[in-house]
């Protein structure tokens, strides 16, 4: 029985099933799953189908057909043998879909259960904000912040979050013109027509007159606020449970709809020559005590993401609080109600390419969790959006990378012709790209060892949480951005990363993973000096 080498795939996974037939084992066809893998497929599944219902038992078929090099029936009788043997071995997309009747003491799976706990939105902000009492760890220095909208002490955290941020907003924006220059930007109308992309005004600079000066106090007001939370920084470590001057300090109503008229509608805005030094000396203090300050920016833009849905649906960047909040309590969709809603601080102050925004996808297994091991995957690959980036238009084709999403727009006129046309590059590109800008340096020095360090930190938030199989592993894939200063910013991290390719990058990287994922689980078992491909391990307790 320990010789017998039988399989099962569930899913479109065609390289899976050619590379286990090469090693010589057996397939056991999987029960038709149909919609039931729709039905699963949860935050993390990047491979659901947007066609109709019952397609996907159909497209697993065309795979399979279009793979089968099995031209005598050989495998298909084959299978047809063990048609009552338990797979050794089973790849799957949805765990939820696996017959536990069919699992052996010695199976190999390739899920772990109850791993939402990070590769959910609302988990993995939920478990990085417990992130400090696990480990000596600040996610703030590799997670934009976070906020599930669905708890109170959440809610009213960020709240109070976007309220400090616009008063540091205001006083960035003040300094970018200071002196008798106002900032100058103009409103962008709120209609749908166009792109139907996002119903919330989006600022924009300009060259026109600006409307009537604020009320001077403005300035004061922000200044005020950042002063009193500095001192709170200050002491946090003395006094924990100290209470935010700033709920009450100002008139918050008030305050923000004037600084939305400063970054969003073309208030004019003026400092004096003591608030200029005051608002520089400030916001280096506060520097010092928030890792995010850079990277914040100063019009305020947060991403609000539904906690239930994958591929970028649902998700929308926006300007305004209460909106925000509006937008969360009204919608009435089981999985965005407001108790599965997310909102991040976006990543303003980001690197870009040619004038558009990427991010990485970042692979990782991890073979156990008691002792942790993960290894890390040495090629990824970059997605552009279809649009040059622009904080003053927050449509999907200028912010969101996923591939889901960007095949739906064509590549824009006013784009880069250096952006490829299948919006992908390999790490190899990238790092040709970062030599001929000045940063041969950065690949190796920076944005590697800050993704796993982020990787590391993710697990280790969660693992209290995870369901523990033994033989059992998992392949991951984590989003990043990178900063202007080159730092990689953790956006989530997938369970069940897409295969399919979409370019001629994806098509050869995404073979390389899974070959080298089967050696690492399979093969090093009986081997280990064996080949294992393109991965690191980079920790094990």
């Amino acid at each position: 029985a320990q010789e017998k080498k039988i399989f099962m795939v569930q899913g479109p996974y065609p390289i899976i099933r050619q590379l286990l037939r090469a090693r010589g084992w057996v397939e056991r066809k999987a029960p038709s799953t149909g919609r039931q893998l729709e039905q699963h497929c949860g935050d993390q599944n990047r491979q659901r189908l947007q066609t109709a219902p019952g397609s996907a038992g159909a497209r697993q078929r065309e795979e399979e057909e279009q793979c089968d090099e099995d031209p005598l029936g050989i495998h298909r009788l084959m299978s047809y043998l063990a048609r009552d043997q338990l797979p050794n071995f089973i790849w799957t997309n949805f765990l939820e879909t696996v017959d536990r009747q069919l699992l052996r003491e010695d199976s190999v799976l390739n899920h772990f259960a109850r791993v939402d706990a990070f590769t959910t939105k609302e988990g993995l902000c939920l478990s990085l904000q417990n992130l400090p009492w696990i480990e000596q760890a600040d996610p703030n220095t590799f997670f934009p912040r976070c906020y599930r909208l669905g708890t109170r002490d959440d809610r009213e955290a960020f709240i109070e979050d976007f309220r400090l941020t616009a008063a540091r907003s205001l006083l960035k924006l003040a300094l970018e013109e200071a002196g008798d220059r106002p900032v100058r930007t103009e409103q962008v109308s709120n209609s749908n027509n166009g792109d139907g992309e996002s119903h919330i005004s989006h600022p924009k600079h300009s060259t026109a007159q600006p409307r009537s000066p604020l009320y001077p106090e403005l300035v004061e007001e922000a200044l005020e606020v950042c002063k009193q939370h500095l001192g709170v920084l200050q002491h946090e470590d003395i006094d924990r449970n100290t209470p935010s001057p700033c709920r009450t300090c100002i008139d918050w109503d008030n305050f923000l709809q004037q600084y939305y008229r400063v970054a969003h509608e073309g208030a004019g805005l003026v400092l004096t020559r003591q608030q200029r030094k005051q608002c520089q000396n400030l916001l280096q203090s506060l520097a010092e005590k928030l890792p995010q300050l850079d990277m914040e920016g100063k019009l305020n833009v947060w991403i609000l993401k539904p906690g239930a849905e994958s591929q970028g649906r649902g998700i929308m960047c926006m300007t305004r609080l209460e909106e925000m909040l509006q937008l969360a309590w009204s919608c009435t969709a089981p999985s965005v109600q407001v108790g599965r809603w997310v909102v991040q601080k976006y990543v303003e102050q980001l690197m870009t390419i040619f004038g558009t925004k990427f991010d990485i996808r970042q692979w990782f297994v991890v073979t156990d969790w008691k002792p942790l091991t993960v290894w890390f995957y040495q090629d990824c690959y970059l997605r552009f959006c279809s649009r040059p980036f622009s904080l003053h238009h927050l449509e999907r084709a200028r912010h969101l990378c996923n591939v889901s999403v960007q095949k739906w727009y064509k590549t824009s006129p006013d784009q880069d012709p250096r952006v490829p046309p299948d919006k992908i590059w390999s790490s190899k590109q990238f790092q040709e790209y970062l030599a001929q800008v000045g940063q041969a340096d950065a690949w190796h020095k920076v944005l590697v060892p800050g993704m796993k360090t982020a990787i590391l930190n993710a697990l280790r938030s969660a693992r209290d949480r995870v369901r523990f199989r033994k033989g059992n592993f998992e392949l991951y894939g984590a989003d990043f951005v990178v900063g202007e200063n080159l730092q990689p910013w953790l956006l989530e991290i997938n369970s069940c990363p897409t295969m399919s390719p979409s370019s001629a990058v994806t098509r050869q990287l995404c073979a390389n993973v899974q070959r080298d994922t089967l050696c690492l689980v399979l093969d090093r078992k009986n081997n280990s000096s064996c080949s294992i491909g393109a991965f690191e391990l980079i920790y094990k307790e």
